[in-house]
């Protein structure tokens, strides 16, 4: 819950102080917690400058957790989440837990039953970062992708008949509704407007999926007669995957489906810079909000103070963004440029400095931003 303070001057006049945001702290596995203890210094940094406070509490939910209790996250703990203004995530992902039971069961379920719809990911090149792209710099990769969060593949409709057998059958079935697809290119379109951006493609399969993609092309087309002044566009998801990667200056904001989201952001994050920089939001208008680095959990690189903090920093950026601190954001944000320049690498052991390191430099430079 944000609180603010207000005082009376001597004239009766109301002046709101500095609010306090409540955050929730999920370093989660290997260099989970190490990202996220930088990212909160830097907020902290933030908010002293700007006049807002911020509370934290963390909590253990992770693989090392599942390996003493088997559990992952309850009902009532994701509950307990809905309390707070947002959610900072460090990484989901333990060596000695099978695949997709850490991911389901704590990413999954808390994007399901906090109903964060949209994930929101700025495919942004930042000054002094390179990318593989040739002839392309900042004024080219600039765009955003919003990603269905809730249905499509990732619902988990399916099943699985006479497994381990030669006459296995393995259905895994797209579940997308009028209601989920529509809220989500809405939310694609005020995005553009709020944030001057000029153009909202939609990205699908409209010759091959034809029953899911056509209920996201008409609603995409009869959403945008509401936002005047907004282009729109198609392409199929594989001519945008070779559109970014040949003329990403195309784009400005993209709007898709959950699984072709998923894909097509790790190629945004590697033309921005690769997963050190990249960052996203799992985002509820109207609830708590939850943002995290891209990248996974590393744990090769767990206490040597080597990986780098700051995706992790950039995604502490779109949470003060998110919450309307948009000032302080920018300055965390003119801060991650001016630590680049220091920095001889953004991969984890070739920064030139540490973990902890890098995490105070931005710090400083928001201070002085």
């Amino acid at each position: 819950m944000i609180i603010a303070a207000v005082t009376v001057n001597s004239k009766g006049e109301q002046k709101q102080m500095g609010k306090t945001y409540n955050i929730a702290l999920i370093g989660g596995d290997g260099t989970g917690p190490e990202v996220v203890a930088e990212a909160v210094k830097v907020v902290k940094a933030a908010g002293k400058r700007a006049g807002f406070d911020l509370t934290f509490k963390s909590f253990n939910y992770g693989g090392e957790r599942y390996k003493k209790t088997g559990v992952t996250i309850t009902d009532e703990e994701i509950d307990g989440l809905r309390k707070f203004d947002a959610v900072l995530l460090g990484a989901i992902g333990h060596p000695d837990v099978a695949p997709g039971i850490l991911e389901k069961g704590i990413l999954l379920k808390t994007r399901f039953a906090l109903d964060l719809y949209v994930n929101l990911r700025p495919v942004k090149l930042l000054p002094g970062v390179e990318t593989p792209l040739k002839d392309k710099g900042p004024k080219e990769i600039d765009y955003v992708v919003v990603r269905e969060n809730t249905e499509g593949l990732y619902a988990g409709a399916g099943g699985v008949l006479k497994k381990g057998t030669a006459d296995e059958v393995a259905v895994q079935e797209s579940i997308n509704t009028r209601k989920g697809v529509e809220r989500c290119i809405r939310y694609a379109f005020d995005y553009a407007k709020k944030n001057g951006r000029k153009k909202v493609t939609l990205c699908g399969k409209t010759n091959v999926l034809t029953f899911a993609f056509d209920l996201w092309e008409r609603a995409f087309y009869e959403v945008a007669k509401e936002y005047k002044g907004i282009k729109t566009d198609y392409a199929h998801v594989d001519a945008t995957t070779m559109w970014m990667v040949k003329n990403p200056e195309w784009f400005d904001v993209i709007v898709t489906d959950n699984m072709f989201g998923d894909i097509i952001t790790d190629l945004g994050a590697m033309t921005q810079g690769g997963m050190g920089i990249a960052a996203g939001g799992n985002i509820n208008p109207k609830g708590v909000s939850m943002f995290e680095p891209i990248g996974g959990s590393a744990p090769k690189y767990t206490g040597m103070n080597v990986i780098n903090p700051l995706a992790a920093i950039c995604a502490a950026q779109m949470m003060l963004d998110h919450l309307g601190e948009k000032e302080a954001a920018v300055w965390i944000e003119k801060a991650v440029v001016k630590a680049i320049s220091k920095m001889d690498s953004l991969a984890a052991g070739k920064m030139g400095m540490g973990t902890k390191e890098v995490g105070s430099m931005v710090a400083k430079f928001v201070k002085e931003a």
